[in-house]
C-alpha cells in the first residue's frame, strides 16, 4: 500500500504560505483535481489544515458540461466546500486555437478569486508533458521551465503541491478513497491536440526507452527555471531604466545589446499581461524599430507602436468610442481609450477660450486647424507629428460649445484661441482602440 499522499501535499506547503488560513482549489471534476480536493479536505478535517473553497470554470464546450458542473457541486456538498461558478464565452481572436483560449478564460476566472492563494492540480505527468510540448514548440528558457510548486501571479499565489506526484500514484489514491470523477472526452484527442498525442504515444514510448524520464524532464525544468529567474532579473534592471510611465524610451532600449532588448520587450509585455509574440514577428519589430521605420507588434491583446521617441502599448478595446464628451480645461478626463490632461504652458489656450464647457467629438474628416499661417489639415498635422495611423481615427478633438475645432490634443490649438502668454494645453494619452476584425 502506497503511503498516505496527505503527508505528501503537507510537506510541499511552503514556508511562504504560512498565514494563509484558506484557499481555494481549482475543480474540473477530474480525476487530478477531485484527488486534490479530497486531499485538502483531509488536511482541513484531520490536520487543522487551512479552510477549503473551490471553483469550477464551466466553459460551455463540452455536451458534458453541465453534468460536469453538477458533479462538481455535489462532490462539494458531500465536503462543506463553497463551490464558486464561473461560466465563460469563448470567443477566439487572431486565429487562437480554441483551447488557448478555454486556458486564458480558466486564468481569468482564478484572477477573479476572493482568496489569495488558488490551489491547482497539476502533476509531474502534467509537468513532462508541459516541458516536452514547450520544447517541441520552440519555447524559450521561460516557457522550458514549466510549471513552478508555487508561483506569485496577479496579485495571488498559485500552489501546485502534486507536481512531484505522477498520475498513477493519483489513480492509486483515488481507488483506496473510492472517489468519483468525470473523464473528459476530449482527452482521448490525439489527432487533434498535440498535448494529448504526447500522452498517449510519445511520452509511454519514451519512458520505456529512457529511465527515470520524469526525473529527467523535470530537472531540466527546474535548471531553466534558475535561468529564467537572472534572465527576469536583469530584464526588471533594465525596465527601471527603460520604462517610463508604462511608455519604453527609445534612447535607453537602443543603448541595450540586441538580445536584451528582446528580453525586455518581453519583459514589458509579461507585465502587461500580454501573450509573447512569435520570434519571427519579435525580430521583424526589433529590426523595424531600430531603422527607424513604422513599427507595429501585433498580440492578441493589443499593439506596441512607436510613437515618437518611444515604445507605446495600445490594447484593443471592445467598448464604442465615447465621444462626444464633455471636458472642463484643468480637469483630467479618463475613458477606456486613453486619457486628457493639462499642461499650463506657453501656446495654450487662452482664458478667453476656456470659460465654458468644451467637448471631446470624434474626426470625421475635412477637419482643418487654424495656425499662425495659414490653416493645416489634420492629416498633415498628424503625419508632422508623426502619430500612427492607427492612433489617428480614434483621436479625439477638441470643440468648443458652438461646435468650433479649438485644439488636436497634443498637436496644437487654434490661433484664433491661443493665448498670449501660458493657457491650458491639452494632452492626449491614448492606451486602446477599438478592436480590429481578426483581433
Amino acid at each position: 500500500m502506497q503511503p498516505d499522499l496527505l503527508n505528501a501535499l503537507i510537506q510541499s506547503w511552503p514556508d511562504t504560505l504560512s498565514g494563509h488560513c484558506h484557499l481555494e482549489v481549482a475543480l474540473s471534476g477530474g480525476l487530478d483535481s477531485m484527488v486534490l480536493l479530497d486531499l485538502l479536505c483531509r488536511w482541513r478535517d484531520e490536520r487543522g489544515g487551512p479552510l477549503v473553497s473551490a471553483v469550477h470554470v464551466h466553459h460551455g464546450i463540452s455536451l458534458h458540461a453541465d453534468a460536469w458542473l453538477q458533479h462538481c457541486a455535489q462532490q462539494c456538498a458531500l465536503r462543506a466546500v463553497a463551490l464558486r461558478v464561473e461560466r465563460v464565452s469563448l470567443q477566439r481572436h487572431g486565429g487562437e486555437s480554441l483551447e488557448a483560449v478555454a486556458r486564458t478564460a480558466r486564468y481569468a476566472a482564478l484572477a477573479r478569486s476572493p482568496q489569495q492563494l488558488v490551489a491547482l492540480a497539476h502533476h509531474a505527468d502534467d509537468q513532462s508533458e508541459t516541458a516536452l510540448l514547450q520544447l517541441l514548440r520552440g519555447g524559450g528558457v521561460k516557457a522550458l521551465a514549466a510549471m513552478p510548486v508555487l508561483r506569485q501571479w496577479q496579485g495571488k499565489w498559485l500552489w501546485r503541491p502534486l507536481l512531484a506526484l505522477d498520475r498513477a500514484e493519483l489513480a492509486k489514491y483515488a481507488r483506496q478513497r473510492s472517489l468519483v470523477w468525470v473523464e473528459d472526452d476530449s482527452n482521448g484527442n490525439a489527432a487533434n491536440y498535440l498535448r494529448n498525442y504526447l500522452r498517449l504515444h510519445t511520452l509511454p514510448a519514451l519512458r520505456q526507452r529512457i529511465g527515470g524520464l520524469d526525473a529527467k524532464l523535470a530537472r531540466s525544468a527546474s535548471q531553466m527555471a534558475d535561468a529564467a529567474s537572472v534572465l527576469d532579473e536583469m530584464a526588471a534592471q533594465d525596465a527601471e531604466h527603460c520604462l517610463s510611465e508604462n511608455r519604453l524610451q527609445l534612447p535607453a532600449w537602443q543603448a541595450l545589446s540586441a538580445a536584451r532588448q528582446r528580453l525586455l520587450l518581453l519583459h514589458w509585455l509579461a507585465k502587461l499581461g500580454w501573450a509573447a509574440p512569435a520570434p519571427a514577428a519579435l525580430y521583424d519589430f526589433q529590426r523595424a524599430v531600430l531603422e527607424g521605420e513604422a513599427a507595429r507588434l501585433l498580440v492578441p491583446q493589443g499593439q506596441i507602436l512607436r510613437y515618437r521617441q518611444q515604445l507605446i502599448p495600445i490594447a484593443w478595446c471592445d467598448e464604442p468610442l465615447p465621444w462626444p464628451l464633455a471636458c472642463q480645461p484643468g480637469l483630467s478626463v479618463v475613458t477606456p481609450f486613453g486619457r486628457l490632461e493639462w499642461l499650463w504652458q506657453r501656446g495654450g489656450l487662452s482664458a478667453a477660450c476656456t470659460q465654458e464647457t468644451m467637448w471631446l467629438r470624434t474626426r470625421v474628416g475635412g477637419e482643418v486647424l487654424p495656425q499662425k499661417v495659414g490653416r493645416v489639415a489634420l492629416k498633415k498635422l498628424f503625419q508632422a507629428h508623426a502619430i500612427p495611423a492607427l492612433l489617428r481615427e480614434a483621436w479625439p478633438l477638441l470643440h468648443n460649445a458652438a461646435g468650433e475645432l479649438v485644439a488636436v490634443p497634443g498637436l496644437g490649438v487654434s490661433r484664433a484661441c491661443e493665448a498670449d502668454g501660458d493657457g491650458w494645453w491639452p494632452l492626449w494619452l491614448p492606451v486602446a482602440l477599438p478592436r480590429q476584425g481578426g483581433f
